[in-house]
């Protein structure tokens, strides 16, 4: 062990220069009593904490999962599932009143009930992404694939199915910072406890069509509609329908099936 008890200025020579330096002196190490008397004392430390545990039950802040979960709260910076963001503050308000009533009729904890509501609530399926593809690129294991469409109306790109891999996602963030339009966001969720791990792949999106700003600009209702057209949950690009993943095989789809027909082309750009 080296200890510093004073730093002296010298100057030294550097090829063939004088170059000024700190120079440290190294103290007397301490003797093994020392470093014995600080090893038990951090000991005793750690057992006097443990020993105030056993005193004081109601003081531990172990959480008693699942027995807590109407109540479980999570840090901001957790990260679990990934999702697309509510568009605006004014669909995130609205959200959030639903979610207070239902919670209120239900009489469970409002947590509990967005869990329950997010995927039928359909005035929040409107979305921020352009199908630009930087999550995409940002993944470092390949757990997004993003296809986009021509729109009809816009005649721009749109996104069509945001496919992500949650069995391989490493929850790194690095596609919610790549995302130049803020539309995607790690959230509390947990529980993906599942029988088949083809379950874990499925589209985020639950609309295809253009970021939320052009839909809102457009006056007449029917095009509005026209702008717009509905993605399942497990549709599309997706082991569930018929496609072949890297280690996952797809699940067998009826010969007569024309909305789940395996495409060649569109399962070679997914894998």
């Amino acid at each position: 062990m080296i200890h510093a008890i004073k730093v002296a200025q010298e100057e030294r020579l550097f090829a063939g220069k004088s170059v000024s330096v700190a120079v440290i002196t190294r103290g007397r190490p301490p003797g093994y009593l020392r470093v014995a008397f600080s090893a038990v004392a951090g000991l005793l430390r750690g057992l006097w904490l443990t020993l105030g545990y056993f005193w004081s039950p109601e003081a531990i802040v172990t959480r008693q999962y699942p027995e807590n979960r109407a109540t479980l709260q999570l840090t901001e910076r957790f990260r679990g599932n990934l999702r697309f963001k509510f568009p605006n503050e004014k669909a995130q308000e609205d959200h959030a009143a639903f979610i207070e009533q239902l919670a209120h009729e239900t009489q469970t904890h409002a947590h509990v009930a967005a869990d329950l509501v997010r995927e039928e609530n359909e005035t929040r399926w409107y979305h921020n992404c352009t199908g630009c593809g930087k999550c995409q690129e940002a993944c470092p294991n390949a757990s997004i694939k993003v296809f986009t469409r021509q729109g009809e109306i816009l005649e721009d790109r749109e996104v069509d199915r945001f496919v992500w891999r949650l069995d391989s996602c490493m929850f790194c963030n690095a596609c919610v910072q790549a995302c130049p339009w803020d539309a995607i966001e790690m959230t509390g969720g947990f529980e993906n406890a599942v029988y088949d791990r083809r379950l874990l792949v499925y589209n985020l999106n639950r609309l295809a069509g253009p970021r939320i700003n052009y839909i809102e600009e457009e006056e007449n209702p029917e095009v509005r509609k026209r702008m717009v057209e509905r993605r399942d949950r497990y549709g599309g690009q997706v082991p569930l329908n018929g496609f072949a993943l890297p280690n996952l095989p797809p699940v067998p789809m009826p010969a007569d099936s024309d909305s789940r027909a395996v495409d060649t082309d569109a399962q070679a750009r997914l894998t």
